[in-house]
């Protein structure tokens, strides 16, 4: 039986969950079937991990990048186009916004049999300009016509699509975020001594990119407000991105030269989750960041902003503590009664590993993921 070619699409390969899980899926998808391709921008932090994917063909664009850029948008899309047709592709899944518009596009004018779109957070929000969330809603809408099943990872996120008429009920599909449970439960040597935090110390941590959307600029805000009460927590910030600069000053200007630690991006998280005593995550709006997934089953108690999904994962005062976003003030108290308590900060890790099951299994979500292109194809 010959072998169904399956491209993905995505914009960046940097370390994000969209990312993540297309790495899982491309890793452990069932290779006797699928002979497995991949369409992306040139540079990302997970680039060298694709790389090692035994059978993945990969193109890399230097057009495809996330800012909106007619000229190289264009360039892009002929470059998915000419892909497609010449590998024969018989199957398109694109992920992330840009090269979900994109690549479906594309994919409708190259005549693909199978085309389908997994939704990492929609690509408009209410802190977008009318003009850009009018776009945005205009071209998911029309994209959504086209494409055969869209994936969403969370009941919001389906909730949301329907709300502004992207598609309708029959399109969408709920296929969870898949987690190595060994992985973030299997305890390795501690690396508190190579982040320079002491064994004795409370580390309230976060891992995101250094963009608007996470709003790292709060986790400092966060992060003087307990110092204020609390002066020997350490604070761990784990990503990067362009707001990097204005971090460091925001860092120097308020005293906490020594307290907060950037580490860059690390391949080496669930070790980092180890080292935290209390995760935050200060995002103004979400789709299901896999960040709070990974902190849960590695039983960290988390304190999040209330946005996108989050509250079906997280219930208040039982397996985390959830406050409005943009609310530090709120945070830092939730997090000071975790820090003050290590019982409570045990019981509230406990009981939010429990709660995820086997949802958020990396078996499931492959298995989920096989059987849809499956049902798909025999239709």
């Amino acid at each position: 039986m010959p072998k169904t070619n399956l491209l993905y699409v995505i914009t960046k390969l940097e370390l994000g969950g969209a990312q993540k899980q297309l790495l899982s899926l491309i890793t452990h998808l069932d290779k006797d079937r699928y002979s497995l391709f991949l369409f992306t921008a040139c540079d990302g932090f997970l680039a060298d991990a694709f790389l090692s994917v035994p059978g993945l063909k990969i193109k890399r664009s230097r057009f495809l990048e996330r800012p909106l850029n007619p000229c190289k948008d264009f360039l892009a899309f002929c470059q998915i186009y000419n892909y497609i047709k010449r590998n024969k592709i018989d199957i398109v899944h694109t992920h992330s916004s840009k090269a979900g518009i994109l690549g479906r596009w594309a994919a409708r004018l190259a005549g693909v049999k199978v085309i389908v779109h997994t939704v990492h957070g929609w690509s408009f929000n209410d802190y977008q300009v009318f003009f850009y969330r009018a776009l945005f809603l205009w071209l998911e809408r029309l994209a959504a016509h086209f494409t055969h099943k869209l994936i969403v990872v969370s009941e919001h996120d389906k909730q949301k699509g329907l709300a502004n008429r992207i598609g309708n009920e029959k399109k969408y599909a709920i296929i969870n975020y898949g987690i190595d449970y060994e992985e973030f439960t299997t305890q390795g040597a501690s690396i508190r001594s190579q982040l320079g935090i002491n064994t004795g110390d409370l580390v309230v941590g976060m891992i995101s990119c250094f963009k608007a959307q996470k709003a790292p600029q709060d986790f400092i805000k966060l992060a003087s407000l307990i110092h204020k009460r609390l002066p020997q927590v350490k604070f761990l910030l784990v990503g990067d991105g362009i707001l990097r600069q204005d971090l460091e000053r925001s860092i120097l200007e308020l005293g906490l030269g020594s307290q907060v630690i950037l580490t860059g991006w690390r391949k080496d998280i669930p070790r980092v989750l180890q080292a935290m005593d209390v995760f935050v995550l200060t995002s103004l709006w979400e789709g299901m960041p896999i960040s709070v997934l990974e902190a849960m089953v590695s039983s960290c108690p988390v304190v999040a902003t209330n946005t996108g999904s989050i509250s079906e994962v997280i219930s208040e005062g039982k397996t985390g503590f959830l406050v409005a976003p943009g609310d530090m003030l709120s945070m830092s108290e939730k997090a000071i009664i975790l820090l003050n308590s290590r019982d409570l900060r045990k019981e509230i890790g406990r009981q939010a590993k429990d709660s995820l099951g086997l949802n958020f299994t990396l078996t499931r979500m492959i298995k989920d993921s096989q059987e849809l292109y499956k049902s798909i194809e025999n239709n």
